[in-house]
């Protein structure tokens, strides 16, 4: 199968299949007599799951270990599931952090609500960000 029909086959451009190529996420396909990259059918699965793997946010990286694991014959169902429970624990520490950040902005806010420029002296750039976060300003 050329790589043409491979990308229409599975909705990525042929660079990102030539990408992957290069990355380890799909084998090396056997070559026409002139030069063509000619895939096996297979590589259609392999893309799919790659995709699939990129969209729960995964890294290539994550991606070649789960395919290197599968290429050794074993299921790797538990690998993968360890790294889905590493990327959740990763997003509820964002979560929080943002929470925390929301909280520090929502408190600025209020201070330059309040705060007169006038009053702001010319050695300080801004009070509004200098100012601890705890300092009503």
């Amino acid at each position: 199968m050329r790589i043409g029909e491979v990308a229409r086959k599975v909705g990525v451009a042929t660079s990102a299949i030539r990408f992957y190529e290069e990355s380890g996420l799909l084998p090396k396909p056997e070559r026409t007599r002139s030069g063509y990259r000619d895939y096996d059918p297979s590589v259609i699965d392999r893309l799919a799951f790659v995709r699939a793997g990129q969209a729960v946010g995964l890294t290539l990286g994550e991606l070649r270990e789960v395919l290197f694991i599968r290429d050794r014959g074993d299921a790797p169902c538990r690998h993968v599931t360890e790294l889905i429970d590493t990327r959740i624990d990763e997003i509820d520490q964002r979560i929080e952090d943002l929470r925390r950040l929301r909280r520090d902005l929502m408190t600025v806010a209020g201070k330059a609500a309040v705060v007169d420029p006038a009053e702001c002296p010319p050695e300080s750039i801004c009070r509004i960000l200098i100012a601890p976060i705890d300092d009503p300003a």
